[in-house]
């Protein structure tokens, strides 16, 4: 049994901030939401290619306004082998999206 990270990439960036400058000139702290999703896709069978994609939305509002809007799909294309079939959606969607996270998190800070 084993699980490689082969290559990890960008897949998908956005950065809004549809009310700016205006947004700015409020005091009042913004409220922050984060939001997480994860897809898998097998691009090889015999291989055992993955690509994993870990998606992280940053939603930060004023009352109504949205102040920004920060998006980052992080994705890793890993090599896995051996694994039993039962085991093999926890490792694409727990151990695979842990590598991905400290990634994404710089992404998004950046």
């Amino acid at each position: 049994m084993s699980s490689n990270l082969e290559k990890i990439y960008i897949k998908d960036s956005s950065f809004e901030v549809p009310g700016a400058p205006q947004v700015y000139l409020d005091a009042k702290s913004p409220e922050v939401g984060v939001q997480l999703g994860i897809s898998h896709s097998q691009l090889n069978a015999e291989q055992g290619l993955y690509e994993v994609v870990l998606a992280v939305t940053v939603t930060a509002k004023n009352a109504d306004k949205i102040v920004f809007l920060a998006e980052a799909h992080q994705a890793g294309l890993f090599h896995i082998t051996g694994m039993p079939e039962p085991e093999l959606p926890k490792i694409l969607e727990i151990a695979c999206p842990n590598v991905l996270l400290p990634f994404v998190r710089q992404a998004v800070n950046t």
